[in-house]
């Protein structure tokens, strides 16, 4: 019983958790000119200015948008040579028979001044093997990798938060963001399934202490 009342406590905190990042997502407020060492609040709006490392992208794999598989494309932004750089969200390509590569993800320019929203890396809830098994060449293909993946691939320090770009912005893809994961409501759902699996587990622990009782 005290496993399902921490599970149901576990729910709550990740309810308001989700009820905190929706209400970022809506209040992000004014962009914000951002520089190295910001205190970067979940979905701001932040402006940027820098070079595009254009030879050197990632495609993520398995991400699903409106039930469709694709890819998001991160380009990595460098604001200045001895900064971390910045990994910027370019939206989301479907997935196609050839494997997508470097002329599908190019870019127009190699500098950008572009405004989005501090959010993060896609997580899976369950993942097995290595985020990026083999590079053979760019773009590098990854799953649901953490920031230390992509440094690593990269041979540099990246900021620990994802730009992703505004939907009016050139140089992307199909850009419809929002807060990512289950709602708030599932959470609280999923807490009332295990406060009342307590309630019945409680239940039937006093129901079976009073027939020992009766029985004596």
């Amino acid at each position: 019983m005290a496993l399902m009342l921490l599970a149901c406590y576990w729910q709550l905190e990740r309810a308001a958790e989700k009820r905190a990042d929706r209400q970022a997502f809506a209040n992000s407020g004014n962009y914000t000119a951002y520089a190295d060492g910001y205190p970067v609040r979940p979905y701001e709006a932040l402006t940027l200015r820098g070079s595009w490392l254009a030879d050197r992208q990632f495609l993520l794999d398995n991400i699903i948008v409106q039930s469709r598989v694709g890819h998001y494309v991160i380009t990595p932004l460098e604001t200045a040579s001895d900064e971390p750089l910045v990994l910027v969200n370019r939206g989301f390509i479907r997935q196609r028979e050839g494997s997508v590569g470097a002329v599908d993800i190019a870019l127009d320019a190699t500098s950008a001044e572009i405004g989005g929203r501090a959010g993060r890396l896609p997580r899976a809830g369950f993942k097995m093997g290595q985020s990026i098994p083999e590079m053979s060449g760019w773009p590098v293909h990854a799953l649901y990798p953490v920031y230390d993946d992509l440094a690593a691939a990269l041979g540099r320090e990246v900021q620990p938060f994802v730009l992703l770009l505004d939907a009016g912005e050139p140089q992307g893809f199909r850009r419809e963001w929002q807060p990512e994961g289950i709602g708030p409501d599932r959470h609280a759902a999923y807490a009332a399934q295990w406060f009342l699996m307590a309630l019945v587990l409680l239940g039937l622990m006093i129901w079976h202490y009073r027939k020992r009782s009766f029985d004596r």
